[in-house]
């Protein structure tokens, strides 16, 4: 970065402002940089699973169909009960190792069986190298069944909470099954719903500090690396230990992002609520 810089300029920064400039320019502080897009993609890619998996577990919890409501009681009660970071480790592995061998099936012959040393894949062939882009939709499908867990009880809930006197009012006035389910159910469910779906969204911010787990180079192992203690031959020690200080860049970080969200959830509501009758000021 310092190399574009005309000597007057550089110059007339000073030694302390160029170091800066270009300790905080280098690549590695780009590639941190650029890995927050991973954190927000995953955020929002995996909240956006959580409500859809969220409607079918309620809806399935709301069926009529006892087998449904069973798939959807065993969805809500189970996934909630199994730690976010087994579940995290779990779907991706599986999916992974699940491939793999269905290439094996295929690809595989007993020579390159029996050639094969390691356990797994079973052959070279069958190998499947996922990158970045593969690890990160897993990770989003992922949080989206963890949190959709989560999601399918609050929306259950809010469905729940619908005045039933106006659904049947709706069936008075002549509406169709399903112009009831869409124009007035679901239409009031968020009312009741948008203040949960705000706290599992909290929830699935939070756990996109997971993603370096499934090899993803996210803030969160990025601030581990720029902050512990860097050597170069050239000029020795360039700093002490400063994970501090990156971890306090995250901690603001996701300060803000809790800030935007409350706001983005506040209109939300504000516009779900929008020509709905508050019953606690009839």
């Amino acid at each position: 970065m310092l190399d574009i810089l005309p000597q007057w300029l550089r110059d007339g920064l000073g030694d302390d402002v160029a170091f800066w400039l270009g300790y905080l320019t280098n690549g590695k502080h780009l590639a941190f940089y650029a890995s927050f897009q991973f954190t927000i993609f995953a955020a929002v890619f995996g909240g956006l699973l959580a409500v859809m998996f969220g409607l079918l577990g309620a809806t399935a919890k709301n069926a009529s169909f006892l087998p449904a409501r069973l798939v959807g009681n065993i969805y809500a009660s189970i996934v909630r009960g199994v730690p976010d970071v087994l579940f995290f480790l779990f779907i991706p592995l599986a999916f992974e190792q699940s491939v793999e061998w269905v290439i094996a099936s295929q690809v595989c012959t007993p020579q390159t069986l029996a050639a094969q040393s390691a356990a797994w894949p079973p052959c070279k062939e069958a190998n499947w190298l996922l990158t970045t882009p593969e690890y990160l939709i897993l990770a989003s499908v992922s949080l989206g069944i963890i949190y959709g867990a989560f999601a399918t009880n609050v929306i259950h809930g809010a469905l729940r909470a619908v005045p039933k006197g106006q659904l049947e009012a709706a069936r008075a006035y002549g509406m169709s099954a399903r112009q009831v389910m869409w124009r007035i159910h679901i239409r009031q469910m968020w009312v009741y719903a948008l203040p949960g779906l705000s706290n599992v969204w909290m929830l699935i911010i939070k756990a996109t500090s997971l993603l370096s787990l499934l090899q993803i180079a996210d803030i969160v192992l990025w601030a581990d690396r720029l902050g512990a203690p860097n050597f170069l031959k050239a000029v020795g020690l360039v700093h002490d230990d400063w994970r501090w200080r990156y971890y306090l860049v995250l901690f603001v970080f996701y300060i803000l992002v809790t800030l935007v969200s409350e706001r983005a959830f506040d209109a939300l509501m504000r516009r779900a609520g929008r020509g709905i009758l508050d019953e606690g000021r009839r």
